[in-house]
């Protein structure tokens, strides 16, 4: 025998068992505020720009094919920047307690498309210290780059810069709460579902028809302990006269 549950029948359940939904979702709600303000480390961003050129060979000023060139050469950068060569002077110059490595994993670096603009973002539990590794890999490129690429025009093009009051942007607290509040309710609502799929007793008489496959053909009311005394109580006088 097949069961199906009505939209109405999961409404009635979920309101018979809101106080079993109300409780996950304020512990999910709970354990999600634990983490993301006592746990999880706040990371902060740090951004700087660079412009990787070459100059022109001649009074003409670029061609199309120096300007392409130019912009094939970019992805080479971005390894560039990543790579141990680079990294190794930051950690040194920075004194830093990692390795290459492990620094590698907090950079990122990205292009525009058919752009030379170099974008280095540096993540970093210390918002300080995220500004000053993004500006030092900025500064130590544009030293170490030219005798590798002959490159002889680097241009920083935007510093990064610590502000008054560092906002973090890891972890997001307001999304992750709600996230978890959304799980909670999922999780409270088919816990709710299968408690009622699993209980099989018998509470009504659709129960009954819905078990037997019989139709109800009458129904025996209860009565009332007090009742039952009373009318023991009448007869017996009746005999007794």
């Amino acid at each position: 025998m097949e069961e199906t549950i009505s939209l109405r029948e999961i409404l009635t359940i979920i309101k018979k068992r809101l106080l079993l939904i109300l409780t996950l979702i304020i512990i999910s709600i709970g354990i999600a505020s634990y983490l993301n303000f006592y746990v999880l480390t706040p990371i902060y961003e740090a951004q700087t720009q660079i412009l990787v050129n070459q100059k022109p060979s001649s009074q003409e000023g670029y061609s199309w094919n120096q300007m392409e060139t130019d912009l094939q050469l970019i992805n080479t950068y971005n390894v560039i920047i990543t790579s141990s060569a680079i990294l190794n002077k930051v950690i040194e110059e920075l004194e830093l307690d990692m390795t290459s490595d492990q620094l590698m994993k907090k950079i990122s670096v990205s292009n525009e498309n058919d752009s030379k603009v170099v974008n280095i973002k540096v993540e970093y539990p210390n918002p300080e210290q995220a500004v000053s590794i993004a500006n030092t890999i900025a500064v130590i490129f544009k030293v170490e780059i030219p005798p590798l690429l002959s490159v002889d025009n680097i241009n920083i093009l935007s510093e990064a810069k610590l502000s008054e009051n560092p906002t973090p942007i890891k972890p997001r607290k307001l999304i992750n709460i709600a996230t978890a509040a959304i799980i909670g309710l999922m999780v409270g609502a088919g816990l709710a579902l299968l408690i009622e799929v699993l209980d099989t007793t018998i509470k009504s008489e659709r129960d009954i028809e819905e078990i037997l496959e019989l139709p109800i053909m009458g129904l025996v009311g209860s009565i009332s302990l007090d009742k039952e005394k009373k009318s023991s109580f009448k007869f017996r006088r009746q005999r007794g006269k």
